[in-house]
């Protein structure tokens, strides 16, 4: 399981190094100010939680049961979380309305703090120093 999470990590940081510099440099032109940010957001986003996989990857202390938790919460919070940022910020070049998937916006950022907070549980309940 380590090595999908870490695979996952570098893909999402990998992915947030790319989307954002397109972002940055195909973008700005093309899309409002607001919009920019709001897709910034889901870069930020996405790149934390690149990072958070790589930190429980190479973490011990917490079970492969919960890392394959927190790998299927992150993975499924950031499609949905900045996948759906990515959309809405973009949806004035686009013909279909993203407008209309904007709900699933806080569906996939509740699922980042249930990666979190069962991070947090297992830390509290771990019996190492």
């Amino acid at each position: 399981m380590n090595k999908k999470i870490l695979i996952l990590g570098s893909v999402f940081g990998l992915l947030a190094v790319i989307i954002g510099a397109f972002a940055a440099h195909g973008l700005r032109p093309k899309i409002s100010p607001t919009s920019l940010q709001s897709f910034e957001t889901g870069v930020r986003y996405q790149m934390y939680h690149a990072l958070l996989l790589l930190f429980i990857g190479n973490l011990d202390i917490i079970s492969s049961t919960t890392k394959k938790a927190m790998f299927f919460l992150v993975f499924f919070g950031i499609l949905l979380f900045s996948g759906s940022i990515y959309a809405l910020a973009t949806n004035s070049l686009t013909a279909f309305d993203f407008g209309v998937i904007g709900f699933i916006t806080p569906l996939g950022g509740l699922l980042l703090i249930a990666a979190w907070t069962i991070l947090l549980i297992n830390f509290i309940k771990s019996t190492k120093n």
